[in-house]
């Protein structure tokens, strides 16, 4: 026995590691109770371009990229610490369990301890089906399910917060542009309604359009009066009643059309043509600012409904229930796979001792 030892120490060492592995998991090992969840992140699907309906907020919407950041978080040092404010966990993972599988130091530093709640948490998704499975172990079953319980609490209150904060500041925002804009639009509009009644006139513009429409009725009359005159010329003198009568008419047809142009267009004065350039201008500020203040409130109430389609709800597929028996440690599993491993390397161990000796003869 001794001789077979010395010849080859590797498979003694090897079988002697399985032995004292084999009793670690037999019967030292402490039982280990896992609470597991599955959920999924589903939003209310609001469309800004559309109208808001009871149906379009009950739609949900599942995103692989939100589920990355829930399981980030849950696996995050931020998850740790509101863990351990709330249910102890230095407390219940170091005072409990086998020597080797609890928390050796309670007091130790917090990248120690994450390191040591990474191993007793898995949060793993399902890319298939888009949801989270979330695993818990820990040494009492009661235990377990609250750790799970208040991971699943706590992933959901972070969702909403991280997506609504954004969403606020931006409605805040609009609300405050909204305000500015309908007071610039309120002066606009009682900038162009003084200037309406300084000038008596609803629309100037339109003002402009009937004297061009009443100085051209009364040139045709003019043209048509001239014809008539040149008509009576060849056949009447001058100083006959048609004659006068006609270039009497003539005259005062001449004298409406320079005064109604005058109206129109003159180098000083309240012209019309100025009053409608100036009417006008107005009247462009107060649609543009009309528009822009139209644009802010339809740019708010999208803002609104998409803070409400941030909304995130982790809606459980399956809740964490009270385990009755423990998971782990998978005794059998490990024993084998350790045993395989070990095994493995001795066969290595005594092909390279093998080649050693065929060298040296």
């Amino acid at each position: 026995m001794l001789k077979l030892i010395k010849r080859q120490p590797q498979w003694f060492v090897a079988i002697f590691a399985i032995i004292l592995v084999g009793l670690y998991w037999s019967l030292w090992a402490d039982d280990r109770y896992v609470a597991k969840a599955t959920v999924v992140l589903e939003s209310p699907q609001v469309s800004a371009a559309s109208e808001v309906s009871f149906g379009s907020l009950l739609t949900g919407d599942k995103s692989d990229g939100d589920l990355l950041l829930l399981r980030e978080y849950l696996l995050s040092t931020d998850m740790l610490k509101k863990v351990q404010h709330e249910l102890n966990f230095r407390q219940h993972y170091s005072e409990n369990g086998d020597f080797f599988a609890r928390l050796g130091d309670k007091d130790a530093p917090i990248e120690q301890l994450h390191d040591y709640y990474l191993k007793r948490v898995a949060v793993e998704m399902d890319e298939y089906s888009g949801v989270l499975n979330i695993k818990v172990q820990a040494w009492t079953p009661e235990f377990a399910q609250q750790f799970a319980k208040l991971l699943l609490r706590e992933g959901e209150s972070h969702m909403n917060g991280m997506g609504q904060r954004l969403a606020e500041e931006q409605v805040q925002f609009l609300d405050k542009q909204v305000a500015l804009l309908e007071t610039n639009f309120q002066k606009t509009r009682l900038a162009l309604l003084d200037y309406q009644n300084e000038n008596g006139l609803v629309s100037p513009t339109q003002t402009v359009e009937n004297l061009n429409t009443v100085v051209s009725s009364l040139e045709a009359q003019l043209a048509s009066l001239k014809a008539r005159k040149s008509a009576l010329a060849s056949y009447q003198s001058a100083r006959s009643s048609d004659m006068v009568r006609t270039e009497s008419e003539i005259r005062a047809l001449r004298d409406q059309i320079d005064k109604e142009r005058k109206r129109l267009a003159q180098q000083s004065g309240n012209s019309l043509n100025a009053v409608s350039s100036q009417y006008e201008t107005l009247q462009l500020r107060a649609d543009f600012a009309k528009q822009t203040y139209s644009n802010a409130l339809a740019a708010l109430e999208n803002t609104r409904i998409e803070a409400a389609r941030k909304l995130k709800q982790v809606s459980v597929l399956q809740s964490p229930l009270l385990p009755e028996y423990p998971e782990q440690p998978e005794r059998l599993y490990n024993t084998s796979i350790f045993a395989i491993v070990v095994i493995f390397m001795a066969f290595i161990f005594s092909m390279i001792m093998l080649i050693v000796k065929d060298h040296r003869d």
